[in-house]
């Protein structure tokens, strides 16, 4: 019988080590959320890397992890070395691909060594996926880390179908010439057989890129590529509508609201829920807020800006200095502006569980949605899903 294998760069689970030995928790959001569904209800297995190095892993801990999730995870783990994440992930990942694919040109790391860790990697990812391919499988590739991968499958398994979704946007020829790597790029890429993105400016930018680096023409959103044609399309990303439309009917989704309500005096609540990046805009965010109170001294006291910021690449120092930026501007408002009882900037630094989400989107006067750049924001449509009530803006 064949099977979709998803591949990822994490598994839709995440692994602790603790005394008593390792933890499995399920991964909530993104891709996990998106796919979990079809993943456990079909003929399925998920290869990704499970959140723990090598260095971290005995022999023995590598083979009862393998088998805790092929048995009751259907995941095949893809093991990496410390090295490997710092310079695959922390490095080309998301020090080259991601800020220049979000237009950061001036925060793009072009390193030979890193590269060569980046191929390394979707070849490690190769050699897990080859022994467990079969005639009829369909692969479905996700994102930015592993744009290699589709053409290593296609040289050796020409008859399987794959499939490639990049969850960030493709950028403008302009801004793609830049990468140094661009053809090897493409051609990784051209291996699928359908290539999915979020925007049909997505998909123009990219059809562009392959026209005029590699000469290669398109018609109707096809690419004839090695004698194949090649489909590429927008498909973008949803959420499941019912999960935020039906909570607020439950008990626990009342008490989540009185909480708020009952820390709140009147004032209108705007919201905004971010992962700390700096493709956010978030500092630009609270300079905003600075600006509107200060030109509009009459909603002083009487709304309230509640910014949740997701940590994210703790222990990066450019992140860990975007949220120190972030703290000392939310103090400064917060000094400038503030009173013995009321204070114009609530930040939290955490993740908070998908109920109090929902009840803060049904709370909330207005949610903010500001990034500079981004792939899709789920967070809008959450929002709105949430509201049934048809309020907040």
């Amino acid at each position: 019988m064949s099977k979709t294998i998803f591949v990822s760069n994490r598994l839709p689970v995440t692994i602790k080590k603790s005394e008593t030995g390792f933890e499995y928790e399920k991964s909530i959001g993104g891709l996990a959320t998106g796919l979990s569904g079809f993943h456990e209800k079909s003929n399925s297995v998920w290869v990704g890397w499970p959140g723990i190095t090598l260095e971290e892993s005995t022999e023995e801990d590598v083979h009862q992890i393998t088998n805790t999730l092929q048995d009751e995870y259907k995941c095949l783990p893809v093991f990496m070395s410390e090295k490997d994440i710092n310079q695959f992930y922390y490095g080309f990942c998301n020090e080259t691909i991601w800020p220049l694919f979000h237009y950061f040109i001036d925060r793009t790391v072009y390193n030979e060594d890193l590269w060569e860790s980046y191929k390394k990697v979707n070849q490690l990812f190769f050699d897990k996926i080859a022994p467990i391919i079969e005639p009829g499988d369909t692969l479905w590739i996700h994102d930015y880390q592993l744009m290699l991968l589709p053409e290593m499958v296609k040289k050796k398994f020409k008859d399987t179908k794959i499939g490639f979704f990049l969850h960030i946007p493709f950028p403008s020829f302009e801004i793609y010439r830049l990468l140094v790597w661009r053809e090897e790029i493409l051609r990784g890429l051209l291996g699928s057989d359908l290539i999915g993105f979020h925007t049909y400016d997505y998909v123009r930018h990219f059809l562009s890129s392959v026209r005029r680096i590699l000469g290669y023409e398109h018609h109707l959103y096809q690419i004839a590529y090695e004698k194949r044609l090649i489909n590429v399309e927008a498909f973008p990303m949803g959420i499941d509508y019912e999960r935020f439309s039906k909570y607020y009917t439950t008990d626990q989704f009342q008490e989540e609201v009185e909480k708020f309500i009952h820390s709140s005096k009147g004032e209108k609540v705007v919201l905004s829920i971010d992962r700390l990046d700096y493709t956010k805009g978030i500092p630009e965010r609270l300079k905003a807020i600075d600006q509107f109170l200060h030109d509009y001294p009459e909603y002083i006291e009487n709304v309230r800006f509640h910014m949740i910021v997701a940590p994210s690449r703790v222990g990066v120092d450019s992140y860990d200095e975007l949220r120190s930026e972030i703290t000392e501007l939310v103090s400064e408002i917060n000094g400038k502006y503030g009173t013995v009882e009321w204070m114009p900037v609530w930040f939290y630094f955490q993740t908070f569980p998908q109920e109090s989400l929902i009840a803060l989107y049904r709370y909330s006067d207005v949610l903010l949605v500001t990034p500079l750049r981004d792939g899709m924001n789920l967070v809008s449509k959450e929002y709105i899903a949430a509201r049934t009530d048809r309020k907040g803006m």
